[in-house]
């Protein structure tokens, strides 16, 4: 069967695509893709359709000889990069910018039909992409520019040079934006990448390595891995890889973590998040509900930076709570590919699974269930925009990140307890405020702990900010100059002019 919008033909072998399993090609025709029943058990790396739960493809996982392979023209690429210049590379990516401009439309239906986002929101993520390619190869070489520094008679300079290969492991819930955004600076420093994305976005992770391989990037300069578990920690621990960095859960963060730190090696950790949305007396409540809404139910609710949790103090709760209700019940959930749709189903069985069984044991604790919570009947990962309040702690939705259109509501005693309440959790990757009162601003700032804050707006990433956690949303930063110096050696010059030697004391 042929399934429109995901990815055809490739640079890489039908072996290296997945054994036997791999669809055929020819020169110049899409593939062939295999349809199995749903009743089939699908190999780790697969495409179901989220609307009906149908595998429309499978791959079999790469061998180890088919890693080694790639690890050893990774190397090569390597080697090609460090006698290419910023222009060189700069180049290449803006022509990579222009492939995701002009095929917006096939690469937002292959993120949909992959992990049901709606369309819109699909397309925009591939431009935000294309937006993030152009930034880089724009900023890169002024950014990586050598660093004078007054050590006279000395001279002395900073140089930044790239580690060499970069493992990334990638979730599903933004198949092209989370890979670019670190692939984008990587290669513009000379770095090379090797991608392990999730096992439900396979189409995503060979249409991102085709991309690089189409702008023009050395072979080898970006690949991706079909790996298991097991062949990720081995990965991890081998000598050729120089740096990972993981976007995922606290608990692969911590495995990764753990690993990467017993070889010695950088690692930048994404993790999770439960950003709290904070409405205070004064603010715009009309505006501050309509994007309390969309701040929720981006990704159809599926986002480590979604606002989660949404507080408001008391003189103000009752007034938040109707109108954020009567909003979420007119949300429009239906097929991603429609034009209208807000909502379209969550990725995978057990995401949706799992979230139901947050809401069913949060409201058995004690947490009022204002609207949805109900599991709908029939084929497809559905799960309906959903409002919970006053979750009594140690309950799911007061304690656990709900991965979907669940939100939970607050109340406060005031703006103090408000601030409390915000940082009332384990994670701190982003926060919002919505108050026109510049003290109260202030004070939030100051006292959020996040790695961003948003002032009557939503938490976003930028590729000109920097975007990372605190606490158990990881370390280490994204994007800007400061995502673009995480995966390489800042190496210090020291020249003195000729003279004897000095003494060797007191030199450390």
């Amino acid at each position: 069967m042929d399934v429109p919008g995901l990815p055809g033909e490739t640079r890489t072998s039908d072996r290296e695509r997945g054994g036997a399993h791999a669809p055929c090609r020819r020169a110049g025709r899409r593939p062939t893709l295999r349809a199995p029943s749903r009743q089939e058990s699908p190999l780790p790396f697969a495409t179901i359709d989220p609307r009906t739960g149908q595998t429309l493809r499978t791959f079999a996982p790469h061998t180890w000889e088919e890693v080694e392979e790639r690890l050893k023209r990774a190397e090569q690429a390597l080697r090609a990069l460090r006698g290419t210049s910023f222009a060189e590379r700069a180049g290449w990516m803006r022509r990579v910018a222009g492939l995701l401009e002009e095929e917006a439309e096939r690469h937002g239906r292959t993120m949909t039909l992959e992990m049901g986002k709606p369309l819109e929101a699909a397309r925009a993520e591939a431009l935000k992409c294309a937006a993030t390619c152009r930034y880089y190869a724009e900023h890169a070489e002024r950014f990586l520019a050598d660093e004078p520094v007054d050590t006279a008679p000395d001279t002395s300079f900073v140089r930044y040079q790239p580690l060499g290969a970069v493992l990334a492991i990638m979730p599903w819930n933004f198949p092209y934006w989370q890979v670019v955004r670190f692939a984008a600076p990587a290669l513009m420093a000379g770095n090379v990448g090797l991608l392990k994305h999730a096992p439900s976005v396979p189409g995503c992770a060979l249409a991102l390595e085709e991309l690089f391989a189409r702008g023009g990037f050395p072979p080898g300069a970006f690949q991706t891995l079909f790996v298991e578990v097991d062949e990720v920690r081995r990965l991890i621990e081998e000598p050729r890889i120089k740096a990972v960095t993981l976007t995922g859960s606290e608990g692969a963060g911590r495995d990764v973590g753990a690993r990467a730190g017993g070889q010695l090696k950088k690692v930048v950790l994404e993790l999770g998040g439960s950003d709290p949305f904070v409405v205070l007396p004064g603010a715009d409540l009309d505006a501050a509900v309509e994007t309390a809404v969309k701040a929720r139910l981006i990704n159809n609710g599926q986002s480590c930076i979604a606002a989660k949790r949404f507080i408001a103090p008391a003189s103000i709760y009752a007034e938040f709570e109707r109108r954020f209700v009567e909003r979420m019940r007119r949300v429009v959930v239906g097929d991603p590919l429609e034009t209208g749709t807000e909502v379209g189903p969550l990725a995978l069985a057990h995401i949706r699974d799992g979230l139901h069984a947050q809401v069913e044991k949060s409201v058995a604790a004690g947490a009022t269930l204002l609207l949805g919570g109900q599991k709908p009947p029939g084929p497809g990962f559905w799960y309906p925009p959903t409002v919970l309040a006053h979750p009594p702690p140690g309950c799911p939705a007061h304690r656990e990140e709900l991965f979907g259109p669940v939100a939970v509501l607050f109340r406060a005693k005031d703006t103090e307890d408000a601030l409390r309440i915000a940082n009332d959790t384990p994670y701190g990757l982003g926060a919002t405020v919505w108050t026109r009162d510049e003290a109260e601003q202030r004070l939030f700032i100051d006292g959020l702990e996040a790695g961003t804050v948003s002032i009557n707006g939503s938490v976003a990433s930028d590729p000109r900010l920097p975007f990372g956690g605190v606490k158990h949303s990881g370390h280490g930063r994204e994007l800007a100059r400061h995502g673009l110096l995480e995966f390489l050696n800042i190496k210090t010059v020291r020249v003195s002019p000729s003279r004897a030697p000095a003494s060797t004391q007191a030199n450390e």
